[in-house]
């Protein structure tokens, strides 16, 4: 079963690996680096390979496909 999580977005964009950390799906902006560059990370349906890709209110970031955490990000 997917995790859904939203995050308020105070600024213009986050830094992807950077939102994996304050979303809480990994401990620091290294480990979900590790992540991105393991291919385990979607923007918007889409595999993301840049770890620092600009997040933007509206977006959903996806976190190890089926079974995994699901990042709505909003305006705060």
């Amino acid at each position: 079963m997917t995790q859904n999580t939203t995050f308020a977005l105070d600024g213009e964009f986050i830094a992807l690996n950077d939102l994996l950390k304050l979303a809480g799906v990994c401990e620091s902006g290294g480990a979900g680096k590790a992540l991105v560059a393991a291919g385990e990370v979607a923007v918007d349906g889409a595999v993301e390979s840049r770890k620092t890709a600009k997040i933007r209110a509206g977006q959903v970031v996806t976190v190890g496909g089926p079974g995994g955490v699901r990042i709505k990000v909003v305006t705060a």
